[in-house]
């Protein structure tokens, strides 16, 4: 009886183990539902939806149903297909609520985009792509037309370069094997490059990219660490390649982008944490210069964007001033 007991308890356990393994993954393939809406007005069938999440149409038909009646999706009858629901709306909402830190944040890249003719954006890491949470934009700036929420490429952008190239070596590696399960093409333009971002990281503190996700756009882009986040964002630029080559965009773009980046490091460490609450302080930011070509590690890597576990804390760059 008491192996028999004990066989039983293990078989229990393991399907413990299971049930939570297929709950997890039931979560994470909602959200690729819900990412599929690219704004509040896309309305999309469940065969579009399994189309461009990777999902047979009856796993899809099963989550839609069960987002509709948790209100984060809404069924329109007559078109027979779905949009954002209010529930997502107020989550999207209340997430994003702190105006007056986001307002700064959008004063200093607009500061950088009168001085240069081109995009100048704040980005965080959606799995293996990026997303504008603000921007600016020169009057005269041609080529490039991202806004908010536009998703851009991890593989074939500086800012991807300059995100995965922040992470820790062993985080950076595991991210980039797990990248190329869902998006192989993607993998084959960022792993050639990826040794030579970091030394590029350590040496000059920021990642620059030319020609790569057009041949008309030169890129360039620094990481700065985010408390609130726990992981690395990034600013970034993009520039016409016909004005800025790679010695102007070091030479000029540079030394603003890695300016902002300090001082948007010193802002999100002057939220405490909650970067979208109200309660930050008032007083503005200098825009001060100092070294920022030391070497960054990451520090409490978000485990589902680095796609491996830790073993123990790694040390991380200390909000874009190269501190470890």
């Amino acid at each position: 009886m008491g192996r028999r007991s004990e066989r039983l308890s293990r078989q229990g356990a393991l399907a413990g183990d299971a049930g939570e393994g297929d709950v997890i993954q039931v979560v994470s393939r909602a959200f690729d539902v819900l990412r599929c809406f690219e704004g509040h007005e896309a309305r999309l069938g469940n065969l579009e939806i399994s189309n461009r999440c990777g999902l047979p149409r009856s796993t899809v038909s099963r989550l839609t149903h069960t987002l509709t009646r948790m209100g984060q999706l809404v069924y329109l009858p007559r078109d027979q297909k779905y949009r954002i629901g209010p529930s997502a709306v107020a989550m999207s909402a209340s997430m994003m609520k702190g105006a007056q830190l986001r307002s700064m944040i959008r004063q200093r890249l607009q500061e950088v985009a009168e001085q240069l003719p081109g995009t100048v954006g704040f980005v965080v890491p959606d799995r293996f792509h990026l997303v504008y949470l603000q921007f600016a934009r020169s009057p005269s700036a041609l080529g490039l037309h991202e806004g908010t929420g536009s998703r851009i490429s991890m593989a074939s952008t500086a800012a991807g370069a300059a995100y995965t190239a922040a992470l820790a070596p062993e985080v950076g590696d595991a991210f980039i094997n797990d990248m190329e399960r869902e998006a192989p093409e993607a993998v084959k333009i960022l792993r050639p490059r990826i040794e030579a971002n970091r030394q590029s990281l350590r040496e000059r503190g920021y990642v620059t990219a030319c020609g790569l996700w057009s041949p008309h756009i030169n890129g360039l882009a620094v990481p700065i660490w985010s408390p609130q986040y726990q992981t690395f964002v990034v600013v970034t630029i993009g520039l016409l390649s016909a004005m800025y080559d790679e010695e102007r965009l070091q030479a000029e773009a540079a030394p603003l982008m890695l300016a902002l980046g300090r001082s948007l490091g010193s802002l999100m460490e002057g939220a405490e944490g909650d970067a979208f609450n109200n309660r930050i302080s008032r007083k503005p930011v200098a825009m001060a210069v100092h070294n920022n070509n030391k070497p960054m590690s990451s520090e409490g890597v978000n485990e589902l964007e680095a796609g491996t576990r830790r073993a123990r804390p790694a040390r991380s760059l200390r909000a874009g001033d190269g501190r470890r």
